[in-house]
């Protein structure tokens, strides 16, 4: 007898509908599943064997073919065990074949029976309210990836925590209604609360710079000696950039969905619901490129994509392999990685705001009042050089974060809060957020050339400034329009409509390493 169940299967960020055809036949028993299934999906026949007669159920002693459709797909992950068992349950005749048809499923079954948490939930949420009153009228999921589905407000969702759970459910659908959830998400000011930028003596222009940056999503540079405060004010960045919206929420919670971070995983206990927080992503400096920007046999998310919508923090840039932080030029300027394998090619999303820090030197004492510097001219000039021309040009803000005195880091007042700074920053992305209404842009950073032309007018005065600092810097083309964004953001922050000599000043002072260059 044949019979039919649904499932999702994902590729890259979306999922896509698979049909699960089993077959019940006389023969030598044995259980065959074809659809270019990996590993953990020819093994599921033990899980699936154990389940079913665990729950109080026959496995028969036939011979039963399980077909993944589309079959030219390649299937990965443990997620189709509660499908494969209810089909095999439905060829059987020990479930309604016509009830198995109107649910689609996904969950990982335990040898008792139970189903266990799969990641990728919430695309297959997304992804089933596309075909829902067409083909299916709800998802099975398991018990605690309940709340997860359910953050696509228009799906159906069933959680159950036992294979007997889920077969008592389908004999009569009625009888139960889909899962309500009661979300609670803390409140993102207070899950960052414990960091502030009042916290952080003196630094008076590197918390400008940093301003300016969360204001419009450019990406930034610092420069100091160890010790001057430089991983203090990276880390502090994401308590002044503005609140996500539901989509860009949305957006993260699918992509650490996928990677296994959220309640179907076991990594970032704070996305374990709906995002509420923007990512703040760190690498190790020995991390590789794969790691980086994503891939492997079966391509996954990389640091870029995993700080989509937030922060990609690079402590010890110079320290990067010259490969891994050159891989980062494409998505930099694309917002999006592209990764290319010989059985599928995937697109994930890296619109994130690069935040790097690094020595000025190999000892990292030049230029500090402090000590003095041990390295030669070569030195110097060999360490700047492994950050290439190309991705500094990527770079828009430049920062110069100096060692403190004594005098003033014992006695410097605080500054001011991360509530106050990002109070302005959330007032100026608004202000960008009516410029590019219907354009899909959020902040000044994502502008084209197009958009440039249109926003960042310059009177003759202006004009002529920015022309003697791009023949006096030896500017490139993508630098001069870096200048043009950062005085938009600066004239945004500061209420204006339009660009004046001051904002433009200012943009160009940040571009610390064109002038030693």
């Amino acid at each position: 007898m044949l019979a039919r169940s649904f499932s999702f299967g994902l590729n890259g960020l979306d999922a896509y509908p698979i049909t699960i055809e089993v077959d019940v036949a006389k023969g030598l028993p044995a259980l065959t599943i074809v659809g270019l299934p990996d590993s953990a999906i020819r093994e599921s026949k033990e899980r699936v064997r154990s389940a079913i007669k665990n729950s109080g159920y026959t496995f028969p002693s036939a011979r039963i073919t399980v077909n993944l459709a589309p079959a030219d797909t390649p299937k990965t992950g443990p997620c189709f065990d509660l499908p494969i068992a209810l089909g095999l349950l439905a060829a059987t005749e020990q479930l309604p074949i016509e009830n198995l048809a109107r649910f689609a499923s996904l969950g990982e079954l335990s040898l008792t029976g139970h189903i266990k948490t799969v990641s990728g939930i919430l695309p297959a949420s997304i992804a089933s309210t596309k075909i829902l009153n067409e083909k299916i009228e709800g998802l099975i999921v398991p018990h605690n990836n309940g709340e997860e589905a359910a953050l696509e407000e228009h799906a159906r969702i069933f959680p159950f925590q036992t294979l007997a759970h889920v077969t008592a459910f389908l004999q009569d659908p009625a009888t139960t209604a889909p899962f309500q959830p009661e979300i609670k998400n803390p409140n993102a000011t207070e899950m960052i609360s414990y960091l502030d930028f009042a916290d952080v003596k003196g630094q008076t222009l590197a918390k400008r710079g940093l301003e300016v940056a969360s204001a419009g999503g450019h990406n930034v540079l610092l420069i100091g000696p160890p010790g001057s405060g430089k991983t203090m004010l990276a880390r502090r960045l994401p308590t002044i950039l503005p609140p996500l919206t539901r989509e860009e929420a949305l957006e993260i919670t699918k992509i650490h969905s996928i990677a296994g971070h959220t309640s179907g995983g076991t990594a970032l206990a704070s996305l374990a619901l709906l995002a509420t927080e923007r990512p703040f992503r760190s690498p190790h400096h020995t991390a590789s490129t794969t790691s980086l920007v994503g891939g492997g046999s079966d391509p996954r998310p990389g640091e870029v994509t995993l700080a989509h919508n937030g922060i990609l923090f690079l402590d010890e840039l110079a320290e990067f392999s010259r490969s891994s932080i050159e891989a980062l030029r494409q998505p930099l300027e694309d917002r999006f990685v592209t990764i290319a394998r010989a059985a599928k090619t995937l697109r994930f999303p890296a619109q994130f705001t690069l935040l790097s820090a690094m020595n000025p030197c190999p000892c990292g004492h030049l230029g500090d009042r402090q000590r003095a510097c041990c390295c030669t001219g070569t030195q110097i000039q060999r360490y700047h050089a492994k950050i290439s021309g190309p991705l500094l040009d990527r770079i828009d803000i430049h920062l110069d974060v100096p060692a403190l005195k004594t005098e003033d880091l014992l006695n410097a007042p605080s500054g001011e809060s991360s509530a106050t700074i990002r109070t302005r920053v959330t007032a100026t992305r608004q202000r960008q957020l009516e410029r590019f209404k219907g354009e899909k842009i959020y902040a000044n950073a994502q502008m084209s050339h197009r958009h440039i032309k249109k926003f960042c007018a310059l009177d003759k005065d202006s004009q002529k400034l920015l022309g003697e600092a791009v023949e006096g810097l030896g500017l490139s083309a993508r630098a001069h329009d870096k200048i043009l964004k950062l005085a938009r953001t600066i004239s945004d922050l500061a209420g204006c409509e339009d660009i004046r000599t001051e904002h433009l000043a200012e943009a160009i002072g940040y571009r610390t390493l064109d002038r030693i260059r």
